[in-house]
């Protein structure tokens, strides 16, 4: 039999329900308290009507929120790219070769190796208050070591996506066509079963719109949904690709035209914003606000790679949402929590509504806005994930 618990004397809740508080999308309530009953919210709403509970927790005047859902992460890789930072940092040109260098380094990685990494940076996650994330294969590139990069991340994640076409293989460079049929062939078969999504990056020097189509309609047809890298680096084909095939999420959304944002905000594709990316690479950053204001539902997250963006801090990434492109603190962490869910079509987690599961993150600070206003502070003190306080 389940136990009950109350968590009360919280002095902003955020519930991602408008009908739960202040019909903002936050739904905000003041002088709140939230039940957990087994894994799943059982009620929110203001302390003085809380239920009686078997447990009860003080929330000493510190503000709650849905656990971070963290939609867009690759943590199966072996290695690191140090110096390949440092070199960008200091202005030095570095032709290292990039995803190749970690390519290189994932294959001559054990299962071990590759379990302890991953682990290392869930267990950093989980401690800023992540509690959903998804994570990507794409380091291997070939069919044995995709397929076990995506049985590594399925002991750790129901979230888990292959990338077999992150770029082409090194080994066939020179013939992209042979290495797009291997990834629609014998790879998918191998690692259909251990995945959910399908996902290609679809860019100048990785693949092309046609080539990106065959990729996510193969992985379709094994049962697997597709989502995409798009219109990162340059505009291109990727936006309006990911809109036409239902994706559940066309991610980063950099460099968009007038018909690529009127595509997303008519669709049902979220558009997941990964400013770490732009942060680590001093690139352009994404128009949070135009999205936003043309009704498309953005998401954040954290690209959590070694290459451009190694980090797996989510309040990192709200605070350059709010600094950089354009969201207001409320925006950036519904995009963190509520647009991250939608980006991975839940919707029990990324919310504290009645029903959901139990994932709560404990702020100390009395309003989810100094996530954004005290940047780089751990302001995470409490993670609940379904129900159990794990931090």
């Amino acid at each position: 039999m389940s136990t009950s618990t109350v968590i009360t004397n919280i002095a902003a809740l955020v519930t991602n329900d408008p009908s739960l508080g202040d019909n903002s999308p936050l739904g905000l309530v003041r002088d709140a308290a939230v039940v957990i009953d087994g894994d799943r919210v059982a009620w929110t709403g203001e302390s003085s009507k809380a239920p009686a509970t078997d447990n009860r927790v003080d929330a000493g005047g510190r503000a709650v929120l849905p656990g971070f859902v963290d939609s867009h992460s690759h943590l199966l890789f072996g290695g690191d790219r140090t110096e390949e930072f440092n070199a960008r940092m200091s202005g030095r040109p570095y032709s290292a070769g990039g995803i190749r260098t970690t390519v290189a380094a994932t294959r001559a990685a054990s299962d071990a190796e590759l379990e302890a990494g991953l682990t290392r940076y869930l267990a950093e996650a989980l401690r800023q208050g992540t509690t959903t994330f998804e994570t990507k294969s794409g380091y291997g590139l070939t069919t044995a070591d995709e397929a076990r990069a995506l049985r590594v991340a399925a002991r750790h994640t129901d979230e888990v996506t292959f990338l077999g076409a992150h770029i082409v293989a090194p080994e066939l460079a020179d013939d992209p066509a042979a290495y797009v049929a291997l990834v629609t062939g014998e790879m998918l078969d191998a690692c259909a079963p251990h995945a959910r999504w399908i996902d290609v990056f679809c860019e100048k020097g990785a693949f092309d719109g046609d080539q990106a189509r065959a990729v996510l309609t193969a992985g379709r047809a094994k049962g697997l949904h597709p989502r995409i890298h798009a219109n990162q680096l340059s505009y291109g084909p990727g936006v309006q690709l990911a809109v036409e095939l239902d994706a559940a999420s066309a991610d980063h959304c950099t460099h968009l035209t007038d018909a690529d944002v009127d595509a997303l905000a008519a669709g049902n594709t979220v558009a997941t914003l990964l400013p770490g990316a732009e942060f680590s690479t001093r690139a352009e950053w994404p128009d949070a606000r135009r999205l936003v204001d043309a009704g498309v539902t953005v998401a954040l997250s954290t690209d959590c790679n070694p290459g451009s963006s190694f980090t797996s801090s989510v309040p990192f990434c709200v605070a350059l949402a709010v600094r950089d492109m354009g969201m207001t603190p409320d925006e950036a962490v519904w995009s963190a929590t509520a647009g991250g869910a939608a980006a991975l079509r839940r919707d029990d987690v990324g919310r504290l509504a009645p029903g959901a599961y139990a994932d709560l993150t404990l702020l100390d600070a009395p309003s989810h806005v100094h996530l954004a206003y005290r940047p780089g502070v751990p302001l995470v003190s409490g993670v609940w994930r379904r129900g159990v306080r794990v931090v």
